[in-house]
């Protein structure tokens, strides 16, 4: 059975408007007729209908008004317009204020029904083109910035996700977001009003483990001077997250596998039997099936764990995210620090891009924040960014100590043939065999500043600051 539309018809002729509703009783709508456009203006704020089929002349108010109403509102409903003849260039400008379409008197019973199916089917389809833009084309989501195609993915697992009680893992290299997703599968979650208790396994000793996650009864070891409650009752109605689940000790594997089966613990050194209800939630940075191969984790605790896997991209992998997530961090960075940064360069842009961010996000935000701190200006330039942004280790030669550096307000001009003569006796200014340097460099390396630095063994930043610097020094 066809789902049932809601139309509203606006027709001050008792006779025309029982003719149109004849038209339309076939077919599976709600159809509602109404005389004046007050009565058209009350509907409209209590429960707009799907469709409005609207005379423009009426008794009491201007059929255009109205128009003008759900135009001025916003208000989710198609309109097709009636008009008589004689009245063509009032409908074109109905369109204009977004009505569907219109229908000159008189029409057909069949010039009626495709008119409204149409409009119908452009509303359905719009709604379509709206729930997913609202939905699949998102650039911020609980926490994460990006709008790439496999972040869309990610926010979509997270959603689906985060309704259930089937445990979570989470993979992804260090500073992708393994937190920020544990974080937002909690926040979506019906345990949302309860307790997200995190434990970083590779961070705390093997010893303390077992306590940190169970808790302790007083005399249980030395130095249990009292009772303690571990993460797993802090965490109780809510959710645990283990990140670096991969670094837990074997041992303490087998008694997390018979935790997350059957919900139930015993504190160290203690007989009584705990029950808790928690969701689990794991991250980890390396491989987990490599480490189960290796020995290192247990298989039956991967199965387990591995119920809803998210994998989450490299920042390297994400495409245009890293100039969003880049400008996100600018803007907040500036706004801390007082800075009026607003934009990048396009060359500093295409660095950013360019750059394999082995640090992922947690590298990039830290090289947004060291510019933003380090520099004046509106712009971040390429000189402003540190030098692992080029892949180069910092050197005492990257200081911006050059030599050259002391000639940088004589007036002399810079060689445009960025070539040295060999066997001359001439002797060449030091600047001008330095710049002579950069630019054959950069030539030989097709134009490619931060390889020519590579090779030379300098930042380049340092490259651009002394291009630029010699740019405007008038000619001798």
């Amino acid at each position: 059975m066809k789902t049932s539309h809601t139309i509203l018809l606006v027709e001050d002729s008792e006779s025309m408007a029982a003719v149109y509703m004849g038209y339309m009783y076939a077919e599976p709508w709600q159809v509602t007729h109404v005389r004046t456009g007050q009565e058209a203006l009350d509907i409209l704020g209590q429960a707009p209908p799907d469709l409005l089929l609207l005379d423009l002349k009426l008794p009491d108010i201007n059929g255009m008004e109205i128009l003008k109403h759900i135009h001025k509102e916003s208000l989710p409903v198609s309109v097709v317009i009636i008009t008589g003849y004689g009245s063509v260039d009032m409908a074109v400008e109905a369109l204009h204020l977004g009505a569907c379409d219109f229908l000159e008197k008189p029409f057909s019973a069949n010039r009626l029904l495709v008119t409204l199916k149409n409009s119908l089917e452009h509303r359905r389809l719009s709604t379509l083109v709206h729930d997913y833009r609202k939905n699949f084309d998102r650039q911020d989501f609980q926490g994460f910035i990006g709008s790439s195609t496999v972040m869309q993915g990610i926010y979509r697992i997270i959603e689906s996700a985060a309704s259930s009680r089937a445990t979570v893992l989470i993979t992804g290299e260090s500073g992708s977001g393994k937190e920020i997703c544990a974080e937002a599968v909690h926040r979506l979650s019906p345990r949302r009003s309860k307790s997200l208790v995190a434990i970083n396994c590779a961070a705390i000793p093997r010893d303390l483990m077992e306590s940190e996650i169970f808790g302790h009864v007083r005399g249980s070891f030395s130095g249990a001077i009292s009772d303690r409650e571990g993460a797993a009752t802090r965490a109780h109605g809510g959710s645990l997250f283990l990140d670096e689940i991969c670094e837990l000790d074997f041992e303490l594997q087998g008694k997390l596998l018979r935790f997350v089966q059957t919900g139930t613990f015993q504190k160290v050194g203690s007989n009584h039997m705990e029950n808790v209800d928690i969701r689990f939630i794991c991250a980890t940075n390396k491989d987990p099936w490599q480490e189960v191969q290796a020995g290192h984790f247990r298989e039956d605790l991967f199965f387990r764990l591995n119920v809803i896997p998210i994998q989450l991209p490299a920042l390297r992998e994400r495409g245009q995210d890293v100039l969003l997530i880049a400008k996100k961090f600018l803007e907040l960075y500036s706004q801390e620090e007082g800075k009026k940064f607003k934009a990048f360069s396009p060359e500093a842009e295409r660095l950013l891009l360019e750059n394999p961010w082995p640090g992922n996000v947690r590298q990039l935000q830290n090289i947004i924040r060291r510019s933003v701190v380090l520099n004046n200006g509106e712009m971040i330039v390429p000189s402003m960014l540190p030098p692992e942004i080029y892949n180069i280790p910092s050197s005492p030669v990257q200081s911006g100590l050059e030599p050259m550096d002391r000639y940088a307000n004589k007036n002399t001009s810079v060689r445009s043939d960025a070539t040295t003569p060999k066997d001359s006796d001439a002797i060449m200014p030091l600047w001008q065999v330095e710049m002579d340097a950069i630019e054959k460099a950069i030539r030989l390396c097709g134009g490619n500043v931060p390889q020519a630095a590579s090779r030379l063994e300098i930042n380049p930043s340092t490259i651009y600051r002394k291009r630029a610097r010699y740019k405007q020094m008038p000619d001798s």
